[in-house]
């Protein structure tokens, strides 16, 4: 079955830098989009950044300029930089994959992403 486990979370303070990974198995990202998402208690769960198979990426305007999502070589990694972090970031941090070729109008709702990794916590303390 295919998995996806996130690392790389933790505590920070405000304006530091953290960069979180998502190692997958049983598949690759040649066949697949590939998205960070975020979501507080309470609160629904937020396309943060994404990339596509043949490597199109997208952000929030709330991270633009500040996060990078990125993957390595092998297309079993994929990263998320993010940089500057305020207290506005914090949230519990999930990868996901979808089949590639979903229709842009429809990247930004979870239920197209099949699969999800177990999350990791981000902090972000002012």
């Amino acid at each position: 079955a295919m998995k996806l486990m996130e690392s790389g979370g933790g505590s920070v303070q405000a304006g530091e830098s953290l960069r979180l990974s998502c190692s997958v198995s049983e598949f690759t990202f040649e066949n697949s989009d590939m998205g960070w998402f975020r979501q507080v208690p309470g609160n629904e769960c937020e396309l943060v950044a994404r990339i596509s198979s043949d490597g199109t990426t997208y952000y929030a305007d709330s991270v633009k300029g500040r996060f990078l999502i990125s993957q390595d070589s092998a297309k079993t990694t994929l990263y998320l930089q993010m940089n500057s972090l305020n207290p506005e970031d914090t949230a519990h941090y999930y990868c996901a994959r979808s089949v590639a070729g979903v229709a842009t109008s429809l990247v930004f709702h979870p239920a197209v992403y099949r699969y999800w990794g177990q999350g990791t916590q981000v902090t972000v303390s002012s």
